[in-house]
């Protein structure tokens, strides 16, 4: 399969001569590859393999280490993530581990499916033979490598530290790596694996940390935080606090030196174009466009309104015409007559005649003035329909007694429902009147208009609130009131205090015997008092609470920043949203203490959920496993505290540790913690400096040997770093 990948590969592979071994540091973040005796690794790529398909073709294409993201484009990468061949620092996954040898050999420049090189590759400390074992079957059958050696990239680095002079033989070497930390002791120049121990925290887990806390601090970014651009902000702001509960408590006052310490990232962020003012012109442009589009609307409503009349003049008209033809018509003949209409009877026409007006002058909007002619008309009809009720009770039978009263009530309800009826048109004239009022007054200037329609509003909801907590006053007091509340009598209108006088005085003046309520005729006109239609302090709120509700609705017509109070009870105003325009802030990712908040998990990895031990608990561990050993070699391995991997890089890891094995140790021990030169690429140089050595050959593992040995003699196999 085609391989994607930036890096250049390599054209003198030939020129090397078939006795010079190839160097790899296979470390869990890190793939390195070079040449024996060389002081660079030739090819560093990220040891991860990524297997999409190829949007157009269907082609699965192997992605290995870095690679250019605008390629992605062409493929999908939903169902194929990166992966990686260790599991901690254990290579388990040899299919992935072969297409990451196959891409480092072929970037090295080898041509053919053999390679005819030694190997020196390194692996974790205590190795599971049964890795090491798949590691050889992989190098030897896949790819014809005449001999293998394996070592440990901890101990390379310490050796080729130690030729440097920095750190001496007998010495405790602290390896914090990519998924774990290991803890192994060198005596004469050899590590004791005895004494060695681990712990599953690494730079993976603090990077990952450091992931989780900014999507957690900044979730509308949480795209931003890729585990790549997460890597790169831990290793450029990260460090270790010397102490870090007193670091918190700097941050959490907020000091000027935490303010010194804090790191910002500015995200892309593009300023929006400035909004200049309108200019006099284009405000005059708009008032006129304004205004032209406000006199079309009232030359269609004035059109329509013409229209409106004729047809209800013509209707009229026609009623009219209808009514003086039924004159002439002979009672006899008057059904046959009707029978050609839509209409029954001559009170049917003469409502709908009646109707037909009133629509009429509403629309002309004439006042009520010329109704007494409809009015002596439907007399007249009333009359003609109720023939009994101006003749006197003497004049009349029991049976028209009877149908006097009858047509009374009937009259009488007829009447309420007219009276009723001309009351609603009434107010609905009154209420089209102050809607054109309010129409001329918006027309002639709106912002006035609606400065008067919110002070209108705010003051009669003012009013209302007030009128509420009056009602509801007094219901949270118990009888020892404090001064100032409002009693339930001071709370009650003028007719309600008044119908609660009369029903005491009732009850009172009945309390007294035997209760005889409603013997006399006298009695019952208490009720009457009480209906009567007296409670004009009631009127006044419900108008108040319809004036509000038609200013609220006229206020959301007109104002589309209006929003109407939810309750009418409520004592707070209510805020309108506003737009607040993104600014350079809302872009800025604020490191403050997630810079030694996520490396002090090498420290304490129980804040992870790791209950394991940190580092200088590992390395007061790491002593006392050793087998037994003099006073005097203790005080050697803790005077050469030697650091080196990847997450030793964090500034101020050095003091740090060296303060918490001054704790564990007697005092007054000699305690000294140094740092390779380069934690990163010493393991490979020490790996390549050891390869050049003419003692080399006799500490591989010849091909021949596995096909004769196989996996028992890989059991007992073992380097010596001091040849």
């Amino acid at each position: 399969m085609p391989f994607i990948s930036q890096i250049q590969r390599q054209s003198d592979f030939n020129l090397f001569p078939s006795t010079t071994p190839i160097v790899i540091d296979n470390g869990a973040s890190y793939f390195r590859i070079g040449w024996a005796g060389e002081t660079d690794p030739r090819v560093i790529f990220r040891n991860i393999v990524q297997r999409p398909r190829h949007k157009a073709t269907g082609e699965t294409v192997s992605i290995v280490g870095d690679h250019d993201p605008a390629l992605l484009k062409y493929f999908d990468c939903t169902r194929s993530g990166p992966r990686s061949a260790f599991d901690g620092n254990v290579v388990y996954q040899f299919e992935i581990m072969e297409y990451i040898l196959d891409f480092g050999f072929d970037r090295m420049g080898a041509n053919g499916a053999e390679i005819d090189h030694p190997v020196l590759i390194t692996e974790g400390v205590c190795n599971p033979v049964q890795s090491r074992s798949k590691m050889a079957e992989l190098l030897f059958e896949t790819y014809g490598i005449p001999s293998v050696a394996f070592g440990v990239d901890a101990a390379f680095s310490y050796k080729y530290n130690q030729q440097l002079g920095v750190c001496d033989k007998d010495s405790l070497a602290i390896c914090p790596g990519f998924s774990t930390t290991n803890v192994i002791p060198f005596i004469d120049g050899e590590p004791v694996y005895k004494g060695s121990c681990r712990t599953n925290i690494g730079g993976y887990h603090i990077t990952d940390y450091l992931k989780q806390l900014l999507s957690l601090k900044y979730p509308y970014h949480m795209a931003r935080f890729t585990w790549e651009k997460a890597e790169d902000l831990k290793m450029e702001h990260c460090y270790i606090a010397p102490d870090y509960a007193s670091e918190a408590r700097l941050f959490q006052k907020g000091t000027k030196e935490a303010e010194d310490k804090t790191r910002s990232w500015q995200l892309p962020w593009i300023p929006p174009p400035a909004e200049e003012p309108p200019s006099e012109e284009e405000i005059a442009r708009k008032a006129a466009i304004k205004e032209k589009q406000g006199q079309r609307l009232r030359e269609m409503a004035e059109a329509k309104r013409s229209s409106r009349i004729n047809e209800l003049e013509n209707e009229l008209h026609g009623l009219e015409f209808l009514l003086q033809q039924l004159e002439q018509v002979e009672d006899d003949d008057i059904p046959s007559f009707l029978s050609a209409t839509a209409y029954v009877s001559k009170q049917e026409i003469e409502s709908a005649r009646q109707k037909v007006s009133q629509s009429l002058r509403k629309t002309k909007g004439e006042p009520k003035g010329d109704q007494v002619e409809a009015e002596e008309k439907i007399d007249l009809a009333q009359n003609e329909k109720f023939p009994l009720i101006d003749i006197p009770d003497n004049m009349l039978t029991p049976d028209q007694l009877k149908e006097k009263r009858r047509q009374l009530f009937l009259k009488t309800t007829s009447e309420g429902r007219q009276r009723a009826k001309q009351k609603r048109y009434e107010s609905e004239l009154e209420q089209e009147r102050k809607n054109q009022q309010d129409e001329e007054k918006r027309l002639e200037n709106p912002e006035l208009y609606l400065e008067q329609l919110r002070d209108k509003y705010k003051e009669l909801s003012e009013k209302v609130e007030q009128r509420k907590r009056l009602k509801t006053n007094g219901n949270h007091t118990n009888g020892n009131s404090m001064s100032g509340a409002v009693g339930r009598g001071e709370r009650l209108s003028a007719a309600q205090r008044e119908r609660m006088r009369l029903l005491t005085t009732a009850a009172f003046d009945r309390g007294k015997g035997e209760d005889t309520f409603g013997a006399r005729d006298e009695d019952w006109q208490l009720y009457k008092l009480m209906s009567k239609d007296n409670d004009d302090d009631d009127e006044g709120p419900d108008q108040e609470e319809a004036e509000l509700t038609r200013i609220s609705s006229r206020l959301q017509e007109i104002d589309p920043t209006f929003v109407p109070k939810s309750e009418l009870g409520t004592s707070q105003p209510v805020e309108v949203p506003r737009f607040r325009p993104l600014t350079k802030e809302d872009f800025q990712i604020v490191l403050g203490v997630e810079r030694f908040r996520c490396p002090e998990i090498l420290f304490h990895p129980n804040w992870i959920g790791v209950d394991q031990a940190g580092l200088d608990e590992m390395a007061g561990n790491s002593i006392r496993r050793l087998p037994s050993v003099g006073q005097g070699v203790e005080e050697r391995l803790t005077n050469s505290i030697f650091l080196t991997g990847g997450s030793c890089l964090f500034p101020g890891i050095a003091e740090r540790l060296e303060a918490g094995i001054r704790m564990i140790r007697p005092s007054g021990s000699p305690i000294k913690v140094v740092r390779a030169v380069d934690p990163v690429l010493d393991a490979w140089r020490g790996a390549a400096a050891y390869a050049v050595d003419p003692l080399f050959p006799t500490q591989t593992f010849s091909r021949t040997d596995y096909f004769e040995k196989g996996e028992d003699w890989l059991r007992r196999y073992q380097l010596r770093y001091s040849l």
